[in-house]
């Protein structure tokens, strides 16, 4: 089940993501942040998909890595479901319910709102305000997401050595990152409307968050896979190949000119269509700054080109830049994977104290 508001000590932040587990342990002292451990194992190709794990044993494995890979010696793991697998509804409810009585009506109610037999899906809920209904009534969250998703993710936990404490909502996850590294935005800059554009291997998942909280989410198909793609057809490579020359170099001269130029260009006018679909459908006429995560992120000048192109500020995230780094922690490589931790970042962060 969900667990939006349990907080405990030594829980391992686990992403899973199309590509790979990201693994992420804070301590917390006096308001600072350490790193304590963190590792990034690749997973083999369709273990994930369309952000559902298809192979738990091969999952476990990769968790399992990851776990010894980083040294820590946690046992709770903080993991989430994507937003594609969630529904998400706020309802009014009379205020004053125990949480046992809140429960009951929601399970009585939520038919209504969840096209899937209440049998076969996993609830939860959290109070998050006053209704405008009235005074005796409080605004309710309710997330919802099929139990073969949730035990999917689980079950591929638990093989990997791990009890998954917590089981989050990818959207709040990211609110947690965003409202970390808010506090490094440039000056002068609105926190009032967030844009997150987290480009992964075959998908972008573009959000905007208005005061800190999620209004606002899509799915673009368009990623790394596509630059990988790229490669592939102008050089004559397998897929692995094309991948492995992505990301150790050694591509011929005419590549940054002829490949990856058109590729940031593109990315650019994906993100710009998700903006414009977001205007579109929104009070909200231009967002304050924008976010860049996921592995593409880092590609040299794509933040450059995506803010002259749009007109927006546009920074690459880094949670880390204020966390201390424990000494078996290698700065370098982390700095590498930073835009890519961002889940992980937000899940690692419901376990610190």
């Amino acid at each position: 089940m969900f667990l939006f508001n349990n907080k405990q000590p030594s829980i391992l932040g686990v992403d899973i993501s199309a590509t790979a587990i990201k693994l992420l342990e804070f301590s917390q002292k006096e308001g600072k942040y350490t790193i304590e451990s963190y590792a990034v194992e690749a997973l083999p190709s369709s273990s994930v998909i369309n952000n559902i794990i298809t192979d738990i044993e091969v999952v476990g494995e990769v968790v399992a890595r990851a776990v010894k890979k980083s040294g820590s010696r946690a046992k709770q793991a903080a993991v989430c479901v994507a937003g594609s697998t969630v529904i998400t509804k706020v309802i009014s409810m009379p205020s004053g319910l125990s949480d046992d009585e809140m429960e009951t009506q929601i399970q009585f109610e939520a038919d209504q709102y969840i096209p899937f037999p209440l049998e076969e899906v996993a609830i939860d809920f959290e109070v998050i305000g006053d209704s405008e209904e009235g005074a005796d009534r409080v605004n309710v969250l309710l997330a919802a997401s099929r139990l073969e998703t949730v035990d999917n993710v689980v079950s591929s936990i638990e093989l990997g050595g791990l009890n998954a404490k917590i089981v989050d909502v990818e959207a709040f996850v990211i609110e947690n990152t965003i409202e970390l590294i808010s506090g490094d935005f440039p000056a002068r800059i609105s926190k009032d409307a967030i844009a997150v554009a987290d480009i992964g291997y075959s998908a972008t998942n573009f959000s905007v968050m208005e005061n800190m909280k999620m209004i606002y989410s899509r799915e673009e198909t368009f990623g790394g896979l596509q630059l990988t793609e790229e490669i592939q057809r102008k050089y004559g490579l397998t897929l692995q190949e094309a991948e492995l020359a992505k990301i150790n170099g050694g591509l011929p001269a005419n590549y940054e000119q002829e490949v990856l130029e058109p590729f940031k260009g593109n990315l650019a006018s994906q993100i710009g269509r998700a903006l414009q679909f977001f205007y579109a459908s929104s009070q909200i006429s231009s967002v304050d700054i924008l976010v860049l995560a996921g592995g593409c992120s880092s590609i040299s000048g794509v933040a450059e080109l995506i803010e002259s192109r749009l007109g927006v500020k546009t920074i690459i995230a880094n949670p880390f830049a204020n966390m201390a780094l424990a000494p078996k922690v290698n700065a370098e490589s982390l700095a590498k994977h930073a835009p890519a931790m961002m889940i992980a970042c937000g899940l690692a962060l419901r376990g610190s104290h």
